[in-house]
């Protein structure tokens, strides 16, 4: 059985659910993001159980099919941005479509239809905060981040940058008050 699990974006998050599973003795196969998947079904009440105590912590139960595709693209582009350095090999539209099992356009049109945004926004929102946590850190160069992202050229991300973010990234490296956004709230 498999249980879908909104707002898990990182490995802590990971963490954080098996430990919940856990502690209502519910012995987890696999813990992916937006996903875990266990031996049997569980109960009634250990759903209830379960979802208060994960939405104590941010987290969901998905139960539609809609909601479970939509959380399925947005993990996608979040491991591919946040955890596999962008190694997008093809485009992002062949790589969820491939991922995904779908055709490209129905996932857009759904995906707009209930985010009120596209996929590519959401896409370049999900770079733009790497970009921001790079230029944080201060251990790479714009144009060794540029390359790790797979921008064309150090223009192409500063303008990007500068069109998401009203600064450019120069301007946002000096800035005092850094301001990050929380992956989930993208």
């Amino acid at each position: 059985m498999k249980l879908y699990i909104k707002n898990m974006v990182c490995s802590r998050c990971k963490m954080v659910v098996k430990a919940e599973f856990e502690k209502l003795e519910i012995e987890p196969i696999s813990v992916e993001l937006g996903e875990v998947e266990l031996t049997k079904p569980i109960t009634e009440t250990e759903k209830a159980t379960l979802l208060q105590n994960l939405q104590a912590l941010g987290f969901d139960l998905i139960d539609d099919k809609k909601s479970k595709t939509i959380d399925k693209i947005k993990t996608l582009i979040i491991e591919l941005v946040h955890h596999q350095n962008n190694e997008l090999k093809t485009n992002l539209s062949d790589y969820l479509a491939q991922e995904l099992h779908q055709d490209y356009n129905s996932l857009s049109n759904l995906f707009s239809e209930v985010e009120n945004n596209t996929i590519e926004k959401y896409f370049i929102n999900q770079k733009i905060e790497k970009v921001k946590e790079l230029i944080i850190y201060n251990e790479l160069s714009l144009s060794e981040i540029a390359d790790m992202l797979n921008y064309s050229n150090v223009a192409h991300l500063s303008n990007q940058f500068k069109k998401v973010t009203g600064f450019t990234p120069t301007y946002f490296k000096n800035l005092k008050d850094k301001k990050r956004i929380q992956i989930e709230n993208l």
